[in-house]
Formats: structure tokens, C-alpha cells, sequence
């Protein structure tokens, strides 16, 4: 099995869309955040919390400025301020956005997207040479099919044409490996879809019941094209993934068409909520590949108990012992609403405070950095125990965190 390529654990993920938003407007998170001002100051604060591997992103909007001819200025710069701050980077190519004149449904949108994704394997090899390279070709594949050909949320602006956008992007996902793995053999692909638990209505008929599990095997679809299992005309095959990426939020488990939505902390004892780490368990049994948890957060005051709730859930993926290599704070540094850039969704280790000037002030929140320390020393004990024993009190079904025993 793959041994882990990760530098830490735990790692940050920076919000790095580029998409066009609900309006037809270009918006530009590495830029609305301030992260590309003040990488150095964000890449040092990681150190407090041995925070050494972050998700970033190349934003192809902006590297493609003219079909196949590239400015990697600004990739160079981060890379070269991720070098001297000691961090690594895993690459996502497309986090939600691609170059104007390019929607999932052009008929070069395969061969454009490969020819980026080559282009950026030879650049930062030649910056690199040596070292694990983690790429994330198209980030939640799942979501952004969803997004943009069924809501009408980003471009192309669809309704009734999830499936096809979905497929199209896969099959740029499955040229863009193989034009990744051609440049570097070494280059490893990290997945990034959400994990959500789909569930039938309260009291639900048979037609409830089978909509509830069509809906909920949806999520698997885009991995099953790259593996080859599903669609296999696309090209798939088993060697296109390295390690499969779960997003996971507190909102990721509802009825179909998300009429309703399961509380995380599942206080109610709601027979229909799934913990995550049994999530994942089924996800490792249906692909064998080692995992990682690669976005979670919440927003507002409750970041300190959904801290807990994951490293209790991560703590029990370890004792199962399935190979789970890592966790992403997503988003380290807060960021706001795609469509209006308000509000701010207040769901960062650091909170972002505008304050009439440019770049955004980060603001530490405290209670979140506390209960992140915690959670770090139980899942490094549990890591380096050299067994599974149970070290902790099991969180119990009210959905409320027990002490550490």
C-alpha cells in the first residue's frame, strides 16, 4: 500500500475558487481572502499548530490566459513562499472555475484540461524536481456537475444536465491522469468528492426508500468512471487513483432534494444518521485505497465541538484500522458567500476581519485553536501508540463529546 506522502497530519486548505458564480461574475478566493498577500504571514501561523501540508490551488482561469499558452507567475511565487515556509502543497488544477471561453460541455474541454494539467506537471517539476507532488485534477466532481448542470450556479448554467456535465468532467479528469502520470509517473492523484449520507423521509414509503439509496449511490459515480468500474469508453482504470479525498460538513446528510437536513450532534437519536467514521469504513471497503478526510468545518461558535466530533471520528477510522492519511481544515482562513461575497461564513481557524483596506486581518479563534490542540495530541498518541486500543470514551449517540479517558 502507498505509504503516506504527507508532510502532517493535519493540514489547512485554502479557498481557492475561481469560478463564475451564480451571477456570471468571476470571483477569485485566494484574492477576496488575501491569501496571495499574505501567504508568508498564513504559510508562518501554521507552524504554531504543526500544521506542514496545505491545499492549494492553480486557479486555470487565470494561469491559461489564451488556449494552451500559460502564466504561471503567480504558481511560482507560492511555490517558492511554500519552500522557504518549510510547507508542502497538494495541487488542486480545477477548484470549481476554468478560462472563459470553457464550459464542461465544449468539445475541447478534455483536451484543454489535459493539456493544462501536463503543462503544470512539467513547470513545477522543473522547480521540484524531487518530492512526493499530490495533484487534485477537478475538486468535487460531484458537487460542481450538481452546481452547474442542474442548479444553474456556475457555468454551464443547466438545469436537467447534471449527468452530462458530470460525465464530460470526468472524462477531462481521466485525460488530465494520464497527461499528469505521463509527465511524472510519480505524480500522485488525490480525489476530493463530498461524503454524504443520503436518507429517507421519517415514516417512508417503498418509492421514498429507493429514491433515498439512488440518490445516495450518486456520490460514488465520479470515482467509479476514473476506476473504470462504471463508463469504461471514458478510459478508467485503477491506477488513475492514489488516495481517495472525502469532504465532509455538517450539513452532509439529508433526504433527497435536501427537504431535510440530519443534525451532526444527532441528539435526537435519529435512526437514520450514519457516524462519519462508519461513512468511511464503507467507502475503504468499496475501493481499498487509502483515505483522507480532505475538507471539514463548521461555521460560527460551534467550531470547537465539531473539532472534537472529528478527531473522535477520525480516532475511530484509525481503530478500525483503515489507512486514513490525513485531515484538511477547509477553510483555514474564512472566507464569505460565492454569489454576494457577504457574509462571511465565519468557519476558519482564523477568522477573516475587513477592516476598509486590503487584505482581510486574520483573527485566531481561540476556542477552535484549543480544541484543534486537543484534538491533535489524542489522534498523534493514537498514531504512534503502535496499537488501537481504545483511548478515549466512545462519543456517545447524543451527539455531545466525552472526555478523554
Amino acid at each position: 500500500m502507498l505509504q503516506n506522502p504527507f508532510k502532517s497530519f493535519w493540514m489547512a486548505g485554502y479557498e481557492c475558487t475561481d469560478q463564475l458564480n451564480a451571477f456570471g461574475n468571476r470571483v477569485d478566493f485566494l484574492e477576496v481572502t488575501g491569501h496571495l498577500q499574505l501567504i508568508d504571514e498564513d504559510y508562518r501561523s501554521l507552524h504554531q499548530f504543526n500544521i506542514g501540508t496545505v491545499r492549494e490551488g492553480i486557479r486555470w482561469s487565470k494561469v491559461e490566459t489564451r488556449p494552451y499558452q500559460y502564466d504561471w507567475s503567480t504558481v511560482k511565487s507560492m511555490i517558492e513562499h511554500g519552500k522557504a515556509n518549510h510547507i508542502q502543497q497538494v495541487w488542486d488544477i480545477c477548484h470549481f472555475g476554468f478560462p472563459d471561453d470553457l464550459t464542461p460541455l465544449h468539445p475541447m474541454f478534455a483536451r484543454r484540461f489535459a493539456a493544462v494539467c501536463r503543462a503544470f506537471v512539467e513547470f513545477y517539476r522543473e522547480l521540484q524536481p524531487t518530492g512526493p507532488l499530490v495533484i487534485t485534477p477537478i475538486n468535487e466532481v460531484s458537487f460542481l456537475s450538481w452546481l452547474g448542470g442542474d442548479a444553474r450556479g456556475t457555468a454551464p448554467y443547466c438545469i436537467n444536465l447534471g449527468w452530462e456535465v458530470k460525465y464530460s468532467l470526468m472524462r477531462a479528469y481521466i485525460e488530465g491522469v494520464a497527461a499528469i502520470k505521463e509527465a511524472d509517473p510519480t505524480a500522485l492523484i488525490l480525489t476530493t468528492e463530498p461524503m454524504v449520507n443520503v436518507v429517507p423521509p421519517v415514516d417512508p414509503s417503498e418509492e421514498d426508500i429507493e429514491l433515498a439509496a439512488r440518490f445516495h449511490e450518486y456520490q460514488f459515480q465520479s470515482v467509479d468512471m476514473l476506476l473504470g468500474r462504471i463508463c469504461p469508453e471514458l478510459g478508467g482504470r485503477p491506477e488513475n487513483i492514489d488516495m481517495l479525498g472525502f469532504n465532509f460538513y455538517y450539513d452532509n446528510q439529508y433526504t433527497p432534494m435536501r427537504t431535510e437536513y440530519l443534525s451532526w450532534s444527532n441528539e435526537n437519536n435519529d435512526p437514520r444518521w450514519v457516524p462519519l467514521h462508519e461513512l468511511m469504513r464503507i467507502a475503504y471497503e468499496r475501493y481499498n485505497v487509502p483515505m483522507v478526510l480532505s475538507e471539514t468545518s463548521h461555521p460560527g461558535e460551534h467550531r470547537p465541538q465539531w473539532i472534537e466530533f472529528i478527531a473522535d471520528q477520525c480516532a475511530s477510522i484509525l481503530e478500525q484500522k483503515v489507512p486514513l492519511y490525513g485531515v484538511c481544515l477547509y477553510p483555514i482562513i474564512d472566507r464569505p458567500d460565492w454569489d454576494h461575497l457577504s457574509p462571511w461564513h465565519n468557519a476558519g481557524l482564523w477568522d477573516a476581519e475587513e477592516h476598509g483596506g486590503n487584505p482581510p486581518k486574520r483573527i485566531l479563534y481561540e476556542p477552535y485553536a484549543t480544541a484543534l490542540e486537543l484534538a491533535q495530541t489524542r489522534i498523534h498518541e493514537l498514531l504512534t501508540s503502535g496499537h488501537t486500543h481504545r483511548t478515549r470514551k466512545a462519543f456517545s449517540n447524543t451527539g455531545k463529546q466525552a472526555a478523554m479517558a
